[in-house]
């Protein structure tokens, strides 16, 4: 091509490894604002509640977050395969740093829970787009190590989170919580705007398809609600909570027979009949609401059973964190030099469950180190899963649907780990309320507590069980060696 060439006929520019260094750094900044938000209200809630005087509404801040952000992430992922990945990251950094503005000036708790919920319509396109763009980015045999760095970031942030979240309302302010997402948002926008133009472009002529989005929206909305309001705002069999599961049911039905007539569904009917697809998105859901579930559940249990203070129990779960780190690190690297990349995660899930199957089995009567060391060795076998579900669902679909399949594996996820922890609430409370939990709210007894706490380790058991079997029954395609590239014509289109 001459000078005379168009701009938006030029191949893209080759990226340097300077380029590629600031959008890795870029990505995961963009991944750290989304995982973070998802945990540092926790510990500050008490303070927002007071000073905003309206306790009542306080789940809400953190339930508006999970509602937007479950059901944003599917959108993103079309979004990003017709428009390309750079606008898409571009808005979805824009609206989670306008929601954090208003987030951070809300004089009221209406205004607070507004601003989290425009919050996650922008945090639920940071994680899947960032997984997107690293695939982009590299082939998927050297895919597997950067899946590792993923979760690291993601056990930082939970382990973070709630630590930040305690020290900015005890010693400062609250509204701090919110104000460090700007600084952190800038800096990710600064790091990938320019360089993301020279992706080549992936996408292909897409229609969005607007029923199919309205009837996804309705039906993720209304069973999340049912999920946050059972056992605690309304009993699970009440007429409201029975309404929402209902109306859910409903509009799934509708959303999966819209995939069925729609000349361009949402989500692609190909990728579901894919083997590798579901089998991989149902095997890494399991494991990522098993370990979503314990990291809520576990330090309750710390300090009901073991007698930990909030600060003990936070520190005991740091293993937990260490050992998902560690398994998607191994695992992730070990992806990149061997053939047969099922056995890392295969080997590390059934130590999972033999080690979750132990505490189930001997609950009340372990001592606090073996305790913690059967967590922390379950959760080695949970992190090795999870970068070798993602490459295998990446490496399975054709380039032109590669956000929409990143978008509806992280969306299942997300939804997997909604189920498990209302599961999980539900064994633990017998369909009381987590708000205001204390060891009044358990028959006095050990045996009580330990039975109750049982069946949430042996849940978390069958959790990892049906992933490993899901894991197993999985086909282990070659990796390939070689990047995606965009077809020519959808570069000249572009």
């Amino acid at each position: 091509m001459d000078a005379a060439t168009p701009d938006h006929l030029r191949p893209p520019e080759p990226l340097t490894p300077g380029d590629l260094r600031s959008i890795f750094v870029g990505v995961m900044l963009a991944l750290f604002l989304s995982a973070l938000d998802q945990t540092i209200v926790a510990t500050a809630m008490p303070t927002v509640g007071r000073d905003l005087g309206d306790v009542q509404h306080l789940p809400w801040v953190v339930t508006a977050y999970l509602i937007a952000s479950t059901a944003a992430t599917p959108l993103y992922g079309k979004f990003s395969d017709m428009h390309g990945r750079r606008v898409t990251m571009l808005i979805a950094i824009g609206v989670f740093l306008v929601g954090s503005v208003v987030c951070a000036l809300a004089p009221t708790m209406l205004l607070l829970v507004a601003g989290r919920a425009l919050q996650g319509l922008g945090g639920g396109g940071l994680m899947a787009l960032s997984q997107t763009i690293i695939a982009d980015l590299v082939s998927p045999r050297e895919r597997g190590r950067y899946q590792g760095y993923f979760g690291t970031v993601f056990a930082t942030s939970s382990l973070l989170g709630p630590l930040l979240g305690g020290f900015f309302a005890e010693s400062l302010h609250w509204s701090l919580i919110f104000w460090i997402n700007l600084p952190l948002g800038a800096l990710a926008l600064w790091l990938v705007n320019a360089r993301l133009k020279k992706l080549p472009v992936m996408h292909r002529r897409h229609r969005l398809d607007g029923l199919g989005a309205l009837l996804l929206v309705g039906a993720t909305m209304s069973l999340m609600l049912a999920l946050s309001w059972g056992g605690s705002e309304h009993p699970w069999t009440s007429p409201p909570i029975l309404g929402l599961v209902a109306l859910s049911a409903v509009l799934w039905a509708g959303f999966g027979r819209r995939m069925g007539r729609a000349p361009e569904p949402l989500i692609p009917l190909a990728i579901l009949r894919d083997r590798v697809v579901r089998t991989a998105t149902a095997a890494g859901a399991l494991a990522m609401g098993t370990y979503i579930g314990l990291t809520i559940f576990v330090p309750i249990y710390y300090e009901l059973s073991l007698g930990l203070t909030a600060r003990e129990s936070g520190a005991a779960l740091i293993p937990v964190m260490i050992g998902v780190v560690l398994g998607a690190t191994v695992s992730g690297r070990t992806m990149a030099v061997v053939r047969h990349y099922k056995r890392i995660p295969l080997c590390g899930l059934t130590v999972s469950v033999l080690a979750l199957g132990t505490v189930a089995a001997t609950a009340g009567t372990l001592p606090s180190w073996a305790l913690i060391t059967l967590l922390g060795l379950s959760s080695v076998g949970l992190g090795s899963l999870l970068p070798v579900a993602t490459v295998s669902v990446q490496n399975a679909v054709d380039p032109g649907h590669l956000g929409t399949a990143t978008a509806t594996m992280n969306f299942c996820r997300q939804l997997g780990g909604a189920l498990l922890v209302a599961a999980f609430g539900a064994l633990v409370l017998g369909g009381g309320s987590v708000h205001g939990l204390s060891p009044d709210s358990f028959v006095r007894g050990g045996a009580d507590l330990s039975a109750s706490f049982g069946r949430l380790f042996w849940a978390a058991t069958a959790g990892l069980a049906g992933s490993l079997a899901f894991l197993v029954s999985m086909e282990e395609r070659p990796l390939r060696e070689r990047r995606a590239t965009a077809p020519a014509e959808d570069q000249a289109a572009s």
